[in-house]
């Protein structure tokens, strides 16, 4: 499986890690002199993280299926071998990539994450310190926590990337559900609005209807606000200012479900209604747009 990111995307990030942890080759020359001792004991130290995991709730939501643990407990191997054995190049740095990705997509969260990363540096940190080598212990510990925090910041900034730009998609699907203007008929555009109008929302929804005026050369648009639950003065003068930009490019706009509640608040509120169009039902006010172009209902009364 291959990243998302292009390799210019991945040798940016190459770089710009690198420098802001200033991992020394040096560091990564002592890691590696020690990979002889810890490698052989990575299979031992992954069973007694899935000891450790089995305790907990992600195990059944995402390490219990056979298969899927196979896999996973592979792609560990690999992943704490190359940890030990292998320079920081972009082919590194790609593979960690995928780490972020793989959690963002699956939906393993962050607190999770961090909390098996903890657990394997403990392991490791205890290797590390009771190791027979002639290494120097402090430098070797030293060497490794950097390239932990290297490793864990990159996976992370990369989960937050992907979960950020999911996020930036729900918004835009929810922009275009809270703003469905639709072409009811040539020059005719009709908006239902349900909920809650503010500031923002107001500031969407006039941006997409003069969008579509622009698009289809609308003649005539149709708000309806029968679902809007409050009409206060802020909520009428978002109003006042879509109708008006509408008409500045030639679109005359109605605004229907004005029930007896809404006429009463308006009125108590005393807000200046001259230049609205309003109609008390939405069957009104899409007759009052078909005559405008040139076109009549004819309804059959038996």
């Amino acid at each position: 499986m291959k990243s998302t990111y292009s390799r210019e995307e991945i040798s940016d990030k190459s770089a710009r890690f690198l420098e802001t942890f200033e991992i020394k080759e040096s560091e990564i020359q002592i890691l590696f002199q020690f990979k002889e001792e810890v490698v052989p004991k990575i299979p031992e130290t992954l069973e007694t993280f899935y000891t450790w995991l089995r305790s907990g709730p992600d195990y059944e939501i995402f390490f219990s299926d056979p298969s899927l643990q196979k896999e996973v407990l592979r792609m560990q191997t690999k992943y704490w071998t190359d940890f030990f054995q292998k320079p920081i190049d972009e082919s590194y740095i790609e593979s960690r990539l995928l780490i972020g990705e793989a959690h963002a997509r699956i939906g393993l969260s962050l607190t999770s994450f961090f909390s098996a990363m903890s657990k394997f540096q403990s392991y490791f940190t205890d290797k590390i310190l009771s190791t027979k080598s002639k290494l120097n212990t402090f430098e070797l510990l030293s060497a490794f926590t950097k390239r932990m925090h290297f490793d864990t910041t990159l996976i992370v900034d990369t989960y937050n990337s992907l979960t950020n730009q999911r996020i930036a998609e729900q918004n835009r699907s929810l922009y275009e559900m809270s703003t469905p203007v639709t072409e009811i008929w040539q020059g005719i555009l009709m908006l239902p609005i349900v909920g809650v109008l503010d500031s923002k929302r107001a500031q969407d929804t006039m941006e997409s209807i003069l969008q579509k005026i622009t698009i289809l050369q609308a003649r005539v648009a149709v708000i309806d606000i029968s679902g809007v639950a409050v009409v206060d003065t802020a909520v009428a003068n978002h109003l006042f200012k879509i109708t008006k930009a509408s008409k500045l490019m030639g679109c005359e706009t109605t605004i229907s479900g004005i029930s007896p509640t809404i006429a009463q608040t308006i009125v108590e509120l005393g807000i200046d209604v001259s230049e609205l169009k309003t109609t008390a039902t939405l069957k009104e006010a899409l007759r009052l747009a078909l005559k405008s172009v040139g076109l009549e209902i004819h309804e059959n009364h038996k």
